[in-house]
């Protein structure tokens, strides 16, 4: 009997939701890993390790913190700009190095992978925050870009950057911390 050809696709990669190829080599790697992601908004940033499979998200940034460290208002709508990328791809950096963690590997998902773009301009904020990530100086985008020149709204690039060097980095993110379960008999009277 003649089988037929078609084969079952997992559902993640229907939807270009996950190359399971390129994340089972990352999982090999037994490495933790930054994942990079953009929504229509805002860019995230997560420090995530795996292990038997399972990540476990140790911490996480948002370029909305930015908001925070003297981006303006009115360019509230640029926060997922090359500059925006490059500042919150600094200011994770500045936690991994504050926290003393081991380097990671950058996950970049399913984004295509372009040179000069905003995948490029946090990677080079992650290296310039002191992160060693071997890649080359011609996919970074230009000094223009980063510092925000070319943005209709100007932004206070050196003011921001230096904020972010300063403030301690536990404001504006998230760290998985497990809250103690409550007993059973925990609140009731006896």
């Amino acid at each position: 009997m003649k089988k037929s050809g078609v084969r079952t696709v997992k559902r993640r990669r229907r939807e270009n939701r996950t190359d399971y190829l390129s994340r089972l080599k990352l999982l090999k790697s037994e490495r933790p890993r930054i994942v990079f992601r953009k929504t229509n908004r805002y860019l995230l940033a997560q420090y995530v390790v795996s292990k038997e499979a399972q990540d476990k998200i140790e911490f996480g940034i948002s370029s909305k913190i930015l908001l925070k460290h003297g981006w303006p208002k009115e360019a509230e709508g640029s926060l997922k700009s090359i500059p925006a990328a490059y500042l919150t791809g600094f200011a994770m950096g500045k936690k991994i190095v504050e926290n003393k963690l081991e380097p990671p590997i950058v996950d970049f998902g399913m984004l295509r992978t372009l040179n000069k773009t905003k995948l490029y301009g946090f990677l080079k904020g992650l290296i310039d925050s002191g992160i060693k990530i071997p890649c080359s100086e011609e996919a970074f985008p230009d000094e223009k870009r980063i510092t925000g020149e070319n943005l209709k709204n100007k932004i206070k690039f050196d003011e921001i950057k230096r904020s972010l060097l300063s403030v301690p980095e536990t404001s504006g993110t998230r760290t998985s911390e497990k809250v103690p379960a409550k007993s059973k008999n925990e609140g009731v009277k006896l």
